[in-house]
């Protein structure tokens, strides 16, 4: 059958793994090896990238693991944010209306310059706590992603922080928020 290929890729006779010799086990092995490294010279000679890999393949794992933030995250509306000088009332209301679990706080140019989870609340609690401004109880350099990330990375900060969300940066301004559970139904693992 060789002779009438352009290209023949001839395996070594080795004998077969069952102990009968009749399953094919060390040829199919040896198959399956073979293709692997051909399709690995194909994607290096082609220069296939992981946005081809995105374009071919958007189901299932691999599709699911090259989600881009942009395509995961909620934006306009639904962006938890207050002003830095905002009272903790407003700031807890906000939290409450969005469902994030957490509001990012803004200078007076819109930058992001903290965020206030339910933790900074449990931490602040006290009968004063509604009086503070926002800007008072936020924690400083929230951790933030891009929106051209990969979804597997935002799910790995924030495993990695131990939080629940992160706001998505572009020039210095929040444009959206990302969630965990939002990566995990994406099937971000």
């Amino acid at each position: 059958m060789s002779d009438v290929a352009d290209i023949a890729f001839i395996l070594p006779p080795v004998p077969e793994g069952c102990p009968m010799g009749l399953a094919p086990t060390t040829s199919t092995t040896m198959a399956l090896a073979l293709g692997d490294a051909i399709a690995v010279a194909l994607l290096e000679r082609q220069g296939f990238s992981t946005t081809d890999f995105r374009v071919l393949h958007p189901g299932g794992q691999i599709g699911s693991s090259l989600q881009r933030v942009s395509d995961l995250m909620h934006s306009g509306e639904n962006l938890p944010v207050i002003a830095g000088d905002a009272r903790m009332s407003d700031a807890v209301l906000s939290m409450t209306a969005k469902h994030f679990g957490c509001v990012g706080v803004l200078d007076e140019n819109g930058s992001l310059q903290g965020v206030i989870t339910d933790g900074d609340l449990r931490r602040h609690m006290s009968d004063a706590l509604l009086g503070k401004t926002a800007r008072e109880v936020m924690t400083s350099n929230p951790a933030t992603i891009r929106p051209a990330a990969l979804g597997a990375e935002a799910l790995s900060l924030m495993n990695e922080r131990s939080i629940t969300s992160l706001f998505v940066m572009e020039d210095g301004r929040p444009v959206g928020i990302l969630h965990i559970h939002d990566c995990l139904r994406a099937g971000i693992r």
